[in-house]
């Protein structure tokens, strides 16, 4: 298989580096939008063809795979079956933006504490989308943050941004932090973000090289905290896909694929190129 479009120098560098001492790689991947495709109903997510596979295959050679995402880890893990799949039995999954891990090597998880403010949230949300006219968006608790989802409604755009004043002012009262998406508005204790999950993976596996693949606003936290780190050394590839539409996140990419079937096709390139060297 050919090397994908690397738009970027920096990117090149970062692939011939992961290619050149996979020892020292990391594999990190967001996973709705990335290694699955995006569905209206959350809990029906399930891996693309081939992605489990390309990951198991890279995990071979590289110090670590990780699953990063706002899920709650055994939510992720449930819906991905990356438990019972042969060949990913040190992958982490990094969830709540890593306010949680699960190791498939202990299928234990380690949490941090969930601040007041998520509680009081949720008791307030109700009220708030019934005042705001949009009683019938779907609100996603992960236990350590709240997703309030439009895709479903008649008017998903609309509604997002009647409800973006309102839930503004909630997380200003809860101190939380309001984090936008494509058609989520998700409330989430302050200092948690993929960014501070991906320093920590890159921090406690020792890692030279990385490559994440985002789809999402999420993932914004994870490209910039990686993009300061190649200022200090560190080698790195940053793939999107357009699965969001998340054009800041697309535009500072150094490949873009359209759906988790590319970066199913770039995992593979990757794994092929370590099996060739």
């Amino acid at each position: 298989m050919s090397t994908p479009v690397i738009q970027t120098d920096a990117g090149l560098a970062g692939w011939a580096a992961i290619v050149a001492d996979p020892a020292t790689a990391v594999i990190a991947s967001d996973f709705d939008g990335v290694l699955s495709p995006l569905v209206e109903d959350p809990a029906l997510s399930r891996p693309a063809e081939g992605a489990l596979d390309a990951l198991a295959r890279l995990a071979r050679s590289v110090v670590q795979v990780a699953i990063v995402t706002g899920r709650p880890a055994l939510v992720a893990t449930e819906l991905s079956g990356v438990s019972a799949h042969p060949g990913l039995g040190e992958l982490v999954v990094l969830g709540h933006y890593g306010l949680e891990r699960w190791d498939a090597a202990t299928g234990k998880v380690t949490t941090e504490p969930v601040p007041a403010g998520v509680a009081t949230a949720r008791g307030r949300l109700p009220e708030l989308l019934t005042e705001a006219g949009v009683p019938d968006a779907f609100v996603e608790d992960k236990e350590s943050s709240l997703a309030v989802h439009t895709r479903r409604l008649d008017d998903p755009t609309g509604a997002f941004e009647l409800l973006r004043g309102p839930m503004t002012a909630l997380a200003e009262e809860t101190e939380l932090r309001l984090e936008p998406g494509n058609l989520v508005l998700e409330l989430r204790p302050p200092g948690i973000d993929k960014g501070v999950a991906i320093r920590s993976l890159i921090e406690s596996t020792g890692a030279r090289s990385i490559l994440y693949a985002g789809d999402d606003l999420g993932d914004l936290a994870a490209f910039r905290a990686i993009s300061e780190e190649r200022e200090h050394g560190l080698s790195a590839v940053l793939l999107a896909t357009r699965s969001s539409n998340a054009t800041e996140l697309i535009e500072a990419a150094d490949i873009v694929v359209d759906d988790p079937s590319g970066v199913v096709t770039v995992l593979t390139a990757l794994s092929d190129a370590i099996s060739a060297r």
